[in-house]
């Protein structure tokens, strides 16, 4: 056996072990966050939950594809499902941000204060950037666009932690219970079109840099 293909199976063995942890840590993190919604009736904390639910399913996502990563023949055609299945976790993310912040300012809802969702928040903006920072590592190394894609749900998980921190923030200390859907809307068409490229099977052009 060639110390390339040694290298790669360790590098395999790595990517599942993030993989499991990110999906223990988003089944915490989606438990923990829908909770804390309920009770302090935010809208903003449980589309977080949901956000984590859909981080879940990539994690599996990936797993499926470095499942298949001896198989080169079968490496190829898994990349390309696992590349639109993410798409479709972005696409649905992005949808229901959007009618979760117009819903919530048009019914004027206005959330209770959460301290158990700022140290979510919190502890979602420490945990996030060491996965995104470790997946974008592996996605270069393995050259997988799925990868890369599951970085970036990593990274807008990054954003609506800014988000949702900011928005709980400003409710708690402002009453300004309408910011963090403000700032939600403007996010989703970024995150839907990152989806529809996905889908679509395109290549962004830092992911080609990176991978290639």
């Amino acid at each position: 056996m060639s110390e390339q293909v040694i290298e790669r199976d360790e590098l395999i063995r790595y990517a599942r072990r993030l993989e499991y942890f990110t999906i223990f840590y988003n089944s915490l993190e989606g438990l923990f966050s829908i909770g804390a919604g309920l009770l302090a009736g935010s809208i903003s904390l449980v589309g977080f939950g949901f956000d984590s639910l859909i981080e879940l399913t990539s994690g599996a996502v990936i797993l499926w594809r470095l499942g298949a990563d001896h198989d080169t023949a079968r490496r190829e055609v898994v990349e390309k499902q696992s590349l639109k299945l993410i798409g479709i976790c972005f696409v649905l993310l992005a949808g229901y941000i959007l009618y979760d912040s117009i819903s919530s300012l048009y019914y004027r809802r206005e959330p209770q204060e959460s301290i158990l969702g700022i140290a979510i928040a919190i502890a979602s903006l420490i945990v996030m950037p060491l996965l995104a920072r470790a997946k974008r590592r592996l996605a270069t190394q393995l050259s997988s666009q799925a990868i890369f894609a599951d970085a970036r749900q990593c990274e807008f998980c990054i954003y609506l932690s800014v988000i949702l921190l900011t928005g709980l923030l400003l409710n708690a200390l402002f009453g300004w219970w309408w910011a963090d859907s403000v700032a939600a809307i403007c996010m989703s068409p970024i995150i839907l079109r990152e989806g529809i490229e996905a889908i679509r099977g395109k290549k962004c052009n830092e992911c080609n840099s990176h991978c290639h």
